[in-house]
């Protein structure tokens, strides 16, 4: 459902119940020039109220087919419930000219003027907009709720990462000091590979000294028999 939409209702439906409170109001106002002002303030409602309407049409009409049709639906009735509303403000200008309000109701309903009706549907009408205010306010409590839902998962997702974030630089510090101890291994392999090679070139020395002496040794005995 669109948050937007839901919006632009709750001020409709608080418009609504305004203007339905303003209407009987105008209709018992005894003064010419308050009737004509609480009027004038019911004119100004009305096409605020149909700019909301608008609003929502074409909110409704970007959504998908199906939360589209729904929304639509809902607007026929605002529509409707704004029309019969307009009926009563032209009921409510009978005192200031009486010939055009009946010539108005008799092309609206083809009926005179019924004061009894018109109460009753603005009971109804009153009815019905504070239901709709009332499951305006209970979308936007469920809105709020989701919202918080949303964000306290959104939150734990977050707890989640860092702690994923400070394992992973635990291990990266942890392959780093194996790294070095594995670094440091290695040369000491090295040095000790080094020594030994010396070494061994060491003792093939001496070997090799050690047999030189002994044929030298051996040769001089074997010289000296000779002679």
């Amino acid at each position: 459902m669109s948050e937007m939409f839901d919006g632009y209702e709750r001020q409709y439906c608080e418009l609504s119940t305004n203007l339905s409170r303003k209407c009987t109001s105008a209709a018992s106002a005894l003064n010419g020039e308050e009737k004509q002002q609480k009027l004038a303030e019911l004119k100004t409602g009305m096409e605020e109220a149909e700019s909301l309407i608008r609003r929502m049409d074409l909110e409704a009409r970007t959504l998908l087919p199906k939360e589209k049709a729904t929304l639509l639906a809902k607007l026929r009735e605002y529509k409707s419930d704004l029309n019969m509303l307009k009926r009563e403000v032209k009921k409510s200008a009978t005192a200031i000219d009486p010939p055009l309000s009946m010539r108005d109701d008799l092309l609206d309903t083809g009926l005179h003027d019924n004061p009894l009706k018109t109460t009753t549907d603005q009971r109804n009408r009153l009815v019905m907009s504070t239901a709709r205010l009332a499951q305006s306010g209970d979308r936007i409590k469920e809105s709020k709720r989701q919202m918080i839902e949303t964000e306290e998962l959104g939150v734990s997702i977050l707890q989640d990462l860092h702690q994923q974030r400070q394992t992973l630089l635990n291990t990266q510090n942890t392959l780093l000091s194996v790294d070095d101890s594995v670094g440091k291994s290695r040369h000491i392999l090295g040095s000790m590979n080094q020594r030994m090679s010396q070494h061994k070139w060491i003792i093939v020395t001496v070997i090799a000294v050690l047999v030189l002496a002994i044929a030298l040794i051996v040769y001089v005995k074997m010289h000296s028999k000779r002679s």
